[in-house]
């Protein structure tokens, strides 16, 4: 590939395990012929580096916790070194990022909102959407992974509409639904005849894992042979892990951890549960469907652009735990309704949420905005 190539410089808080994270070095592979990419990191690095592919350089900050104006000034002076045509940010923990693009008189600058935390689900911080209103002249396209992010900039924040462009996440549909449920079980040490509830993603509050704990203690009081498995890791493990001690979980609980197998240990699961309390587009649930299972998940955010209520899963109220219980109970009484919904849910991410349908809209937008900014 010639020089020629347009330079995308993407800018995210770290490369830890998670969907944003996991989204972008989805991304930048599968563009990595097109564009010249690199990578910088606000704090520190992650698990994700080890995906990256060969030639993209990374580059570490190291900023602070906090106000830390020295590294948008570092980031500032790498950016006049580095030339890009673009600069791509994600969430708040890169929102610097666009401050310092326009001290390096960057073309073309986009920002992405890829969900919301705990301490702000409905993205009412009056600091941070006034920073945002302020960097609305500086910044080519907001891009939001779903429409209720678009209506929340637009609507709450007061960005322009013509600035804010929805483009939702992907998944690689090659990748889930061909893995062998037998091996899957074995991996997660459960008899091929126990029914699986499973969720998948970072241990944090906004994506309340403690909630399906509790709603699934009403199902560990049934008969049926079942067991709830959480894989992933963070803040939370710890309370997590005490909870499933107690007397009404003991035994049917798995907390696996972080792993890098998901596509095995989805194909092991029967019903996928997210209870979050915030979602942008949840790359776990694009998983979960992609395996052909049923979700159930919260009336939250994005959630409800990517389960059809009703028809590949089921959509409850958020912190509403009897909706939760009687929803997965639906379920794993009925083999026929799982498999009828997780089929429609598998058509629907290959029909509309496909790895390459995502490359292909942030292939056109990075091309348009360059071409715009030479213009």
């Amino acid at each position: 590939m010639s020089e020629a190539r347009s330079h995308v410089v993407h800018v995210i808080d770290s490369l830890a395990v998670g969907g944003t994270e996991n989204g972008l070095v989805n991304l930048v592979g599968a563009l990595a012929e097109e564009f010249r990419h690199t990578i910088v990191v606000m704090t520190a690095s992650g698990p994700l580096a080890g995906r990256l592919p060969r030639g993209v350089e990374l580059v570490t900050l190291n900023k602070r916790p906090g106000l830390d104006f020295g590294a948008v000034l570092r980031l500032a002076r790498l950016l006049r070194r580095l030339e890009p045509d673009i600069v791509h940010s994600r969430n708040w923990g890169a929102f610097d990022a666009v401050a310092a693009a326009a001290l390096a008189r960057v073309p073309a600058v986009l920002h992405g909102e890829h969900g919301r935390e705990a301490s702000d689900p409905e993205g009412l911080n009056s600091r941070r959407n006034r920073l945002r209103r302020w960097a609305a002249p500086f910044t080519s396209s907001f891009v939001t992974v779903s429409r209720d992010l678009a209506r929340w900039l637009i609507g709450t924040v007061g960005v322009p509409a013509a600035k804010v462009v929805t483009i939702h996440n992907g998944v690689d549909t090659r990748r889930f639904g061909e893995e062998d449920r037998v091996a899957a079980r074995r991996a997660l040490g459960l008899a091929a005849d126990t029914l699986v509830v499973g969720t998948v993603g970072r241990l944090d509050p906004v994506k309340n894992q403690g909630a399906l704990l509790d709603a699934y203690a009403g199902l560990a009081r049934m008969d049926a042979r079942h067991a709830l498995v959480v894989v992933g890791d963070g803040p939370c493990r710890a309370a997590l892990e005490a909870r499933a001690a107690h007397a009404d979980l003991a035994g049917r609980i798995r907390l696996v951890g972080e792993r890098n197998d998901v596509a095995r240990l989805l194909a092991g699961f029967d019903v996928f549960a997210l209870p979050s309390i915030a979602e942008g587009v949840s790359n776990t649930v694009l998983e979960a469907m992609a395996t052909g299972l049923p979700v159930v998940a919260t009336r939250t955010g994005g959630n409800p652009e990517l389960v059809d209520d009703g028809v590949t899963g089921r959509l409850v109220p958020v912190g509403d735990q009897p909706a939760l219980t009687d929803a997965l109970s639906a379920y794993l009484v009925d083999a026929h309704l799982r498999q009828l919904h997780g089929k429609a849910g598998r058509q629907r991410a290959l029909d509309e949420f496909s790895l390459e349908r995502m490359v292909s809209r942030y292939r056109q937008l990075y091309r348009a905005v360059t071409v715009g900014s030479r213009a």
